[in-house]
């Protein structure tokens, strides 16, 4: 009797959704491509969170460094080295997974409140850093262009449906690998690690290192993210990768469920729609336009609050949990 492994399974998914995706893209009008454009980007980014602290236990407050890492290095390979955009984007996942593995031998020893005052540091600095070095544009930034569609595609193939395809095909590529990862033998060492780490050294696990390799890999999938985002706006630069960018991924993850991979478009599509919610707001209710700028700050927060206060393992738990009880 033929069966399906686990594998198999998930790949078989992926392409389930990459065909639906491939469907709805052909759907949907410009703006709404853009927008799962992003929502995509924000997947990755969020799953890279997960990655590092729901399977590894280490925690960061400074991802949207990471990403800016990555989103510097593709631009970089574009405009200096005139490199294929796709390229660029591998170097982007590969110059900041080497960025996070040499972080990662720096911080390999800190843990908890220590390892986040270390990233979130990093996030504070990077503009201050991207300024002194004239290669990365100063404040200006530097431009990243993917170019015009392929014209095998037709003159109606516009340039948000390519934004929409190579989001799409990049993102799912990566969650393919890491899904396939995490339910390998690091993933099983990764969670021991994160269960008990005293534990998992006794038993002959070298716990240095495979934090180290988490926050590689992590770093990596940040990067692409990052080079995905600058993709989106068309250029990176200080102003692109705020402080504010870490808190909202953070948030994303805890929406999601920090412990699991499988929710990640909801985060994804939490945080593209909370500037959405936030303009509809303002055009009801009216307000200043400092009340307009912090208005998606302060949805954030509160999303936040409430999903630790009441699904702090995501909304899959808490579903679960009430169908027990009822």
């Amino acid at each position: 009797m033929f069966t399906l492994t686990p594998s198999k399974k998930r790949t078989l998914f992926f392409v389930a959704m990459g065909w639906a995706l491939l469907v709805v893209g052909d759907r949907i009008g410009e703006l709404r491509q853009y927008q799962g454009s992003f929502v995509a980007m924000y997947s990755l980014a969020i799953a890279s969170i997960i990655v590092l602290t729901g399977y590894s236990g280490q925690l960061s407050l400074g991802h949207g460094a990471l990403m800016a890492v990555g989103a510097y290095a593709g631009a970089l390979s574009i405009n200096n080295l005139h490199l294929h955009p796709a390229l660029a984007l591998v170097i982007a996942t590969f110059v900041a997974g080497l960025f996070g593995l040499l972080l990662g031998f720096g911080v390999a020893r800190l843990s908890g409140p220590y390892l986040a005052g270390t990233t979130l540091a990093l996030a504070v600095s990077l503009p201050t850093l991207a300024n002194q070095f004239p290669i990365l544009g100063g404040e200006q930034g530097v431009v990243f262009d993917v170019g015009l569609p392929p014209a095998r595609f037709g003159e109606n193939f516009s340039l948000y449906k390519w934004f929409f395809w190579i989001s799409c095909l990049a993102v799912l590529l990566m969650l393919w690998l890491i899904s396939n990862l995490v339910s390998s033998r690091y993933g099983r060492t990764f969670r021991a690690i994160r269960d008990n780490e005293t534990a998992a050294a006794l038993s002959g696990l070298n716990t240095g290192r495979l934090k180290v390799l988490a926050f590689a890999i992590s770093s990596g999938m940040a990067g692409l993210a990052g080079g995905l985002l600058v993709m989106l706006i068309s250029g990176v630069s200080p102003s692109a990768f705020p402080l504010s960018l870490s808190f909202s991924l953070l948030t994303g993850a805890v929406v999601t469920g920090v412990y699991s991979l499988k929710g990640v478009m909801l985060g994804g599509l939490v945080l593209v729609a909370i500037p959405e919610i936030a303009d509809s707001l303002v055009t009801r209710i009216g307000g200043s336009e400092g009340f307009t700028a912090t208005l998606p700050g302060f949805l954030v927060s509160a999303l936040l609050i409430l999903a630790v206060l009441f699904a702090p393992n995501g909304p899959g738990k808490l579903l679960h949990s009430f169908k027990k009880h009822h």
